[in-house]
C-alpha cells in the first residue's frame, strides 16, 4: 500500500511548476511562514474550552487533510503548524498576527511579479493554499522525491 495519495502527487508536481524560480521560493519560505504564522496569531483571539482557540482547530482540520494526503510529509507539515502556533502563543498579539499575515502576502506578490512572473496557483485551484505548507516543509527536509524537471531560474 502507497504511504502517499496519487492525487497528492500531482498537486504537490502543479504548485512546484507555478513555483520554479529559486527567487520565488526564497520570498514563498518567508511569505508562507508568516502568513501561517499570522492566521494561528488571529485566531489565538478566538477562544474556546481551557487552553484550545480556533488556531488549534485549524491545525487539526489542517493536520488531518496532510496526513491522509501523505503520512510522513502530514506530520512534518503539521509539526511545523504547531511550532508557529506555539510562537503565536508566546508572542500573544493578534496585531503582530495581522502584521506577520500583510508582510507574508507581499513576500508572496514579489516572488510571483519579480521571479516568476506568472499568477498565483491558488488563483486556478483554492486547494493550493494548503499546498504551499506542505511543498515548502517538504523543500525544507526533502521527504518526498522532487517533482521530475525543475527549472532553475534567478
Amino acid at each position: 500500500m502507497e504511504a502517499h495519495r496519487p492525487g497528492f502527487d500531482a498537486l504537490l508536481e502543479e504548485y512546484g511548476r507555478q513555483h520554479a524560480t529559486r527567487g520565488n521560493r526564497v520570498c514563498h519560505a518567508f511569505g508562507i511562514t508568516l502568513i501561517v504564522f499570522g492566521i494561528l496569531a488571529l485566531l489565538q483571539a478566538v477562544r474556546l474550552a481551557g487552553p484550545w482557540t480556533a488556531a488549534e482547530v485549524l491545525i487539526l482540520a489542517a493536520g488531518v487533510f496532510y496526513v491522509w494526503r501523505d503520512p510522513v510529509l502530514g506530520i512534518a507539515t503539521t509539526g511545523a503548524a504547531v511550532l508557529l502556533d506555539l510562537a503565536a502563543r508566546a508572542i500573544g498579539d493578534w496585531r503582530v498576527g495581522a502584521a506577520a499575515f500583510a508582510c507574508g502576502w507581499v513576500f508572496q506578490a514579489i516572488g510571483h511579479a519579480v521571479y516568476e512572473k506568472r499568477s498565483p496557483a491558488f488563483l486556478r485551484n483554492l486547494v493550493h493554499l494548503l499546498v504551499g505548507p506542505a511543498f515548502m516543509v517538504n523543500e525544507a527536509l526533502r521527504l518526498r522525491p522532487a517533482p521530475p524537471s525543475r527549472p532553475q531560474g534567478p
